[in-house]
């Protein structure tokens, strides 16, 4: 029975075992409050990790690309560029603003923005004279986009680059730190990110005026006045003292938990792609992808089972597993947003999604945890094998 199997989860949060210290040093400082010394320290720690000039850490990633947006002046009758690829929150802060998403589709090697969509996007804002306020780039599954040619495209067209890198802290490009290329760059700790706050984000940046004008609008936009004074809207988007000294303990232990993640990539690999119509989420070259989750495609055809069928499959056995991403221009809240392919009649986003799934991939599953997701993968294969056509 089901019931009797322990549950294997897609991503749990794995504590270091240092969070309490710095817990109990907001708890004896009295500093509860959503400021104090750990969001402080939490910020000039991650912004070292990343090589960045800045940061501010808050509620969510989804605030700090809102918080983007409004420094980007993105207002009503703006558009903006957007992976499509992706949870909805990277582009729901468009929607905040007033302002109008346009998504770009996936290309294949990375599965995340296609240049090749993108320039045919620009291209036709550039005649039709709305040229995006901004281009919102996702690293997928910890996976870096090609930026070298999407911050060309921007550059060209003199575009800022927002990078939502809440899933690729810990990733690199060319040596660069995910997040790090753009104008802004965000992450999260949401409880199943590789490093986390229970909840929370991080906007940063080598503009420091422009992070210390977030900061400020982060905390309900308070004048510096001796009274309560406010000239503009703000928001409460700062995170607390006690969530950013989680973060601070778990930012001491994101290389272990880039490694583990990794090695359980490379443990599903080594075992599961042999098998007919398996296909692994590409590393490209000169990048290193933190592997937040295992994904891979099923090619039916040669499989001789869909992506829904192995993740039932796998629910039965108490399992979690899932789809990838539904992409945003195929959702009901953007019907009938703007939408680049990747190629006429090719829309690679959509056949990632109807091929795609995620496998258990926390850093904290143990050996054993792993092969029973394997070894359940093969016994599905076995059986389709053994089944007459």
């Amino acid at each position: 029975m089901v019931q009797d199997k322990e549950k294997i989860y897609l991503s749990l949060a794995h504590m270091s075992g240092n969070e309490q210290r710095y817990i109990n040093d907001a708890f004896e400082k009295n500093w509860i409050a959503p400021l104090g010394p750990n969001v402080d320290g939490f910020e000039k720690e991650l912004a070292t990790s990343v090589g960045v000039n800045a940061a501010v850490a808050v509620s969510s990633g989804t605030a700090a690309i809102h918080l983007a947006l409004k420094l980007l002046n993105v207002g009503p009758g703006d558009r903006v560029f957007c992976s499509t690829l992706t949870f909805v929150a990277s582009a729901n802060p468009i929607l905040y603003q007033g302002a109008e998403p346009v998504f770009i589709d996936s290309e294949p090697e990375t599965w995340n923005m296609s240049p090749q969509a993108l320039e045919r996007a620009m291209k036709d804002a550039a005649l039709e004279g709305i040229l995006p306020k901004a281009v919102i780039v996702v690293h997928l599954y910890g996976q870096s986009a090609k930026m070298d040619k999407i911050l060309y495209l921007c550059n060209k067209y003199n575009i800022p680059v927002i990078e939502d890198s809440a899933e690729s802290l810990g990733s690199t490009y060319k040596g660069k730190a995910s997040g790090t290329m753009g104008n802004f760059g965000i992450y999260s700790f949401n409880g199943n990110k590789i490093i986390t706050t229970s909840g929370g984000g991080m906007l940063v940046s080598n503009d420091v005026d422009a992070i210390n004008k977030a900061r400020f609008l982060a905390t309900q936009a308070k004048d510096p006045a001796p009274y309560y004074q406010h000239s503009t809207v703000g928001y409460n988007y700062r995170m607390s003292n006690v969530l950013a000294g989680i973060g601070r303990a778990q930012l001491e232990v994101l290389e272990e938990r880039v490694k583990a993640r990794r090695e359980i990539f490379n443990f599903y690999y080594q075992h599961l792609s042999h098998l007919p119509g398996i296909t692994f989420m590409k590393e490209l070259e000169n990048t290193r992808s933190n592997r937040w989750l295992t994904t891979l495609l099923i090619e039916e055809s040669d499989a001789g089972l869909s992506n829904q069928s192995l993740l039932e499959f796998l629910s039965g056995e108490n399992i979690e597993a899932r789809h990838v991403w539904k992409p945003l221009h195929m959702q009901p809240i953007f019907k009938g947003v703007s939408y680049y392919s990747h190629e006429e009649n090719k829309n690679v986003s959509e056949e990632i999604f109807n091929k795609g799934i995620c496998l258990p991939s926390g850093s904290g599953m143990t050996e054993e945890q792993q092969r029973r997701v394997i070894n359940n993968v093969l016994n599905v294969f076995s059986l389709i094998t053994q089944i007459p056509m």
